[in-house]
């Protein structure tokens, strides 16, 4: 059925219908609700390509989709946008570890803050009333593309050009740590002071759970600005924590609401083969443009999103 569905949008034949009623499916079944939602394959790739190619999470071009345009409740299009991006992250995820540009230490402190986060985030969102939970991914959307447009992409940040004066004093004389990459790349920098890092985790953990995004546009960052990490490592730091805290909201999302596999079982396989390709596209965009760009459509849908709930 996923190659009838690609030669449909390829020729303008709706192939999948015609497939659809030449089964003896009754009217209203799982099955005939998942053959429905063909065309979230296609998206699905789209948006994973763009996600992996300027290096943002892909949860933040999901959570949007299931709910405007897939029809989604909030709490299950938050769910399905970060089961989704659990999978679509896996590439990059054996990249880094294959190339050992993770700081383990850094990541474990990290994380300590971040899963415990994701969990409460995701609890909440199943508590608070659905048009609150819609205003706070509203909102949500819209803080984080201006974080996107404000701050330069990662790979132009200079480690720890904005530590300040009490952070240089808490991050100076705490030994060094060693990265030495696969490719022989060798880096080496102060160990920061890790209650900065262990607070933005935990502040992003809990976005993550609430929002599905969140974790490694705020963590990401800071890391290099205020923790003095080569962009290298804190981008790679970021998605190892990412991929672990994800799976635990994923879980808790799953277990707390009614599971639409009927779209995720299109969106897995589409950003799987998605992330293939943004990953070898991504060496030809320009962050320094992409990341603003993305950050201002984030920044349109937020506002839409909100809109769409205060306004109705």
């Amino acid at each position: 059925m996923i190659t009838l569905a690609l030669l449909g949008v390829w020729t303008g034949i709706d192939l999948g219908t015609v497939a659809l009623q030449s089964l003896p499916v009754p009217a209203g079944s799982p099955v005939d609700q998942f053959l429905a939602h063909w065309w979230v394959f296609p998206a699905s790739i789209l948006f994973s390509t763009v996600a992996l190619a300027s290096g943002v999470s892909g949860a933040l071009f999901f959570s949007p989709f299931f709910l405007l345009v897939v029809g989604l409740q909030p709490a299950q299009a938050i769910g399905a946008g970060l089961l989704t991006e659990v999978f679509g992250m896996g590439n990059g995820l054996v990249n880094y570890v294959r190339q050992r540009t993770v700081d383990y230490a850094t990541a474990k402190w990290l994380l300590l803050g971040a899963v415990p986060a994701v969990v409460v985030g995701a609890l909440v969102s199943h508590v608070v009333p659905t048009a609150l939970l819609t205003v706070a991914f509203g909102a949500g959307l819209l803080l984080l593309g201006a974080f996107l447009v404000y701050y330069d992409p990662p790979e132009e940040c200079v480690p720890g050009e904005r530590e300040g004066e009490f952070l240089k004093q808490k991050n100076t004389g705490r030994g060094t740590t060693t990265i030495e990459t696969t490719d022989g790349e060798t880096y080496t920098y102060d160990t920061c002071w890790r209650p900065p890092g262990l607070s933005l985790a935990t502040a992003g953990g809990f976005i993550t759970g609430l929002i599905s995004a969140g974790l490694p546009e705020i963590t990401t960052t800071q890391l290099i600005v205020r923790c003095r990490l080569p962009p290298r490592v804190a981008i790679a730091t970021s998605v190892f924590v990412l991929a672990i805290a994800a799976i635990a909201g994923a879980a808790v999302h799953a277990l707390a609401a009614t599971p639409v596999w009927y779209v995720v079982a299109w969106s897995i396989p589409g950003v799987l083969i998605g992330g293939t390709i943004g990953t070898r596209v991504g060496k030809y965009v320009p962050s320094e443009i992409m990341e603003p760009a993305l950050g201002v459509v984030f920044a349109i849908v937020g506002m839409i999103v909100l809109a769409s709930e205060l306004l109705a």
